[in-house]
């Protein structure tokens, strides 16, 4: 089989950028190990920047996200007791979030994919990549007991943290930065109205908590656990009742609890792949970089890596010059770097961390009071999380 770009990876990253490229008359094949349901089971991410929505937008899948999507033009800091509102729309000249979760957003993109009858491969085995160092890039797989090979222009690495793109990488090529966190995120989802109609993010003595959502009847909570918890030890009573004690009194009351739909456990990391360019092979997403969740960055930079990746393509393939995907490492890697240090300021703010005392929770304070009486305090918070503006490097 040939095709002009095969992309390793079914999730949002690979199938917005196989809707991009199929847009712009680019051949494309998806290659994905997983079936497509268990895709559609991961919960992730729920909170939309505007670059990520101009995407879907661009990429023709954005009318039920605008639908159904719920607009957010602020957030709630809780600490020392009481909640302060971050007016996001207001400090940044009218920007906003939308939550919609990555769940539906990778549902639409799937639709239109095989709407389009499009190539896309689930559960291809022992995927390997070829000759990306050379012109003639080559991709195999295993499917129905038979190896199978695609020849191609490109190999678009959107396969995430443990995925073969990466790991082909030569060793002597490539740097990986690293910061592990000493906690991780129990997360609960619940079919509730969630507590408040914007996110709630906590800095508690007992550690942190997210109040979040994925719509008006879906509620998703977080709750800082030690590593060596496990799902098992925490019942959804138990969830509940700490989630209260991180709370303010108002937000305790309006609480709706109901039973899990699904709980699980998330290590938090700050992780870095440079550069994201090796030879014909570039990656893209959770595959160059992971980012505590704690900043609602993870798919917002996978939809950047898309843009500028899929802009150097489309320059390749219609004006005939490689400027674009020359620099499309040096102008993600920018972004990149920015949205790891909010996501890491951001957590080191809001967490409680082990055999740090009273003091850090103090510090914490003082810095989060800072913030919220401070215009530029305030403005700073707001500009991180709602996103820069695209850097074309021009």
């Amino acid at each position: 089989m040939r095709t002009q770009v095969a992309i390793i990876g079914a999730g949002p990253s690979g199938l917005l950028l196989g809707q991009l490229l199929h847009k712009a008359g680019i051949d494309t094949v998806i290659l994905e190990r997983q079936t497509g349901d268990y895709v559609l089971t991961r919960i992730r991410a729920g909170i939309l920047e505007q670059v990520c929505i101009d995407l879907m937008d661009e990429a023709g899948v954005g009318a039920r996200m605008h639908k159904e999507g719920l607009v957010h033009g602020g957030f709630d800091m809780l600490f020392k007791g009481e909640r302060h509102r971050i007016d996001m729309n207001k400090l940044t000249g009218g920007k906003n979030v939308m939550v919609y979760g990555q769940t539906e957003l990778t549902k639409d993109l799937m639709d239109a994919r095989a709407a389009a009858g499009l190539s896309t491969v689930y559960e291809a085995g022992n995927v390997q990549v070829h000759d990306f160092d050379t012109r003639n890039p080559r991709v195999t797989y295993e499917k129905d007991g038979k190896t199978h090979e695609i020849q191609c222009d490109f190999i678009a690495g959107c396969d995430g943290f443990h995925g073969v793109c990466r790991a082909s990488a030569p060793r002597n090529a490539i740097r990986e930065y690293e910061k592990v966190y000493p906690f991780g995120w129990l997360g609960l989802l619940s079919d509730t109205p969630p507590v408040h109609e914007e996110l709630i993010y906590a800095n508690s003595p007992r550690g942190f908590a997210l109040c979040s959502m994925r719509s008006q009847t879906r509620s998703r909570y977080y709750l800082q656990v030690p590593l060596t918890d496990k799902v098992e030890d925490w019942s959804d009573e138990a969830f509940w009742q700490e989630l209260r004690l991180r709370l303010d009194p108002q937000a305790r009351e309006q609480l709706v609890t109901g039973p899990s739909i699904e709980k699980s456990i998330a290590p938090l990391r700050s992780f870095v792949t440079e550069p994201l360019r090796f030879g014909r092979m570039f990656l893209a997403g959770d595959a160059g970089h992971i980012v505590p969740p704690t900043g609602a960055k993870g798919l917002n930079l996978a939809a950047t890596d898309v843009k500028y990746l899929f802009n150097g393509l489309v320059e390749y393939y219609q004006d005939k010059s490689e400027a674009g995907i020359d620099r499309y490492s040096e102008l993600a890697l920018k972004r990149i770097w920015r949205a790891e240090r909010f996501s890491w300021w951001f957590t080191s703010l809001m967490h409680r961390f082990p055999n740090e005392g009273e003091i850090a929770q103090r510090f914490q304070e003082a810095e989060l009071d800072y913030l919220i009486h401070s215009e530029a305090g305030s403005r700073s918070i707001a500009e991180n999380y709602v996103g820069l503006p695209l850097d074309f490097g021009h």
